[in-house]
């Protein structure tokens, strides 16, 4: 049986780029395509697939709180990270959203396959290039340094409002996507900008990209 995988990114010509390679294996198959994380969610709970490839950075709710949500649903389910992010805090945090590898997007093929394989073993998978960052963290980490990151200092509604409030969603369009009223939203937002000490849209937005929380470019 092939390895039946379902591939989440944002961007059209990765989803169908990286489809197309991976169909030309024969333990492979593409049985699904997600544009944003909510989409993911979706097809996972219908398809069932074997393995996820997740992107970080997509609309609506990104990779790593559709990768936290998966795995809520599916424990069993195996999601590996493909970024463009480097840097420890969005490795450390997918790990912990339940991760079972994690790759860059300037990668070869030849290793996202290895790594597809590797994980659908039920062994992890972190790519040498990104393994000497996660070593060299924890090598300078304070002991009892604080974690100062969105999703330590946030709750998952809250990063979720924080999200939609970077895209640019108003607080009726947001209450409507998460399915909450208008008041609460505004409750979120407040406590997100207390939490930050940030008092305006503009550093909110900036603080979302720098987080990895929406796929905005900085």
């Amino acid at each position: 049986m092939p390895i039946r995988i379902l591939l989440a990114d944002d961007h059209a010509i990765v989803r169908h780029g990286l489809s197309k390679s991976i169909q030309n294996e024969e333990d492979m198959e593409v049985v699904g395509l997600a544009s944003d994380g909510l989409t993911a969610i979706k097809l996972v709970d219908e398809l069932r697939p074997d393995v996820v490839i997740m992107d970080i950075g997509m609309s609506e709710l990104n990779g790593i709180e559709a990768t936290r949500e998966i795995m809520h649903r599916r424990p069993d389910a195996k999601v590996i990270g493909l970024s463009m992010h480097s840097a420890k805090k969005f490795v450390s945090e997918m790990f912990r959203a339940g991760a079972k590898g994690y790759l860059l997007k300037d990668c070869e093929f030849d290793e996202l396959a290895e790594a597809i394989r590797t994980v659908a073993s039920g062994k992890n998978y972190l790519s040498p290039h990104i393994t000497g960052v996660v070593i060299d963290s924890f090598i300078k980490a304070t002991p009892g340094q604080e974690d100062l990151s969105a999703f330590s200092r946030l709750t998952r509604r809250e990063r979720q409002v924080l999200q939609l409030m970077a895209e640019g969603r108003t607080t009726k369009q947001i209450g409507l996507s998460l399915h909450i009223s208008p008041k609460t939203v505004e409750a979120h937002r407040l406590r997100v900008m207390d939490k930050l000490e940030i008092d305006n849209v503009a550093q909110l937005t900036k603080y979302a990209i720098q987080e990895g929380l929406t796929a905005l470019e900085p």
